[in-house]
């Protein structure tokens, strides 16, 4: 049997990081930024603003715009590996404050807790061999 040019040890992790990039991306953060345009656009209520000002950031309107964002671009920058470790951090505090914020109202979100894991994991090993990183990097060498 021939060798395969791709082993697995990549294969894992940018499998993980495409499902949770995609997941987090069009789960959550299409629907956000739904809501945030209804709000910005048309005046309609968008009841995460009102959350994030529970959490106590000010202009909860921005920060929420801010989070949505984060987990619908992000979500997807980070599903194909590019700007992995900046996407990261982003991801990863934002993840954070969600946490916080059950955490403190006396529930645990696995869900975003597991999100925090896949974007610290890809802040340290950063978007892997398979990565568009890799690609523009290779393709920067020459």
């Amino acid at each position: 049997m021939a060798a395969s040019k791709v082993s697995a040890d990549p294969v894992g992790p940018a499998l993980v990081r495409l499902s949770a990039g995609l997941l987090l991306a069009l789960l959550h953060g299409w629907p956000k930024v739904l809501a945030a345009y209804g709000y910005l656009v048309h005046g309609q209520e968008w009841r995460f603003v009102k959350t994030v000002a529970d959490i106590g950031f000010p202009a909860p309107a921005f920060f929420a715009v801010l989070s949505a964002l984060t987990e619908f671009l992000g979500g997807f920058l980070l599903a194909v590996g590019l700007w992995t470790r900046y996407v990261a951090f982003f991801v990863l505090f934002n993840m954070a404050v969600a946490v916080y914020r059950n955490a403190s109202r006396g529930s645990f979100d696995e869900l975003a807790f597991l999100y925090a894991i896949v974007a610290l994991a890809s802040l340290i090993q950063g978007g892997g061999s398979l990565s568009l990183d890799a690609r523009l990097r290779k393709t920067a060498r020459g």
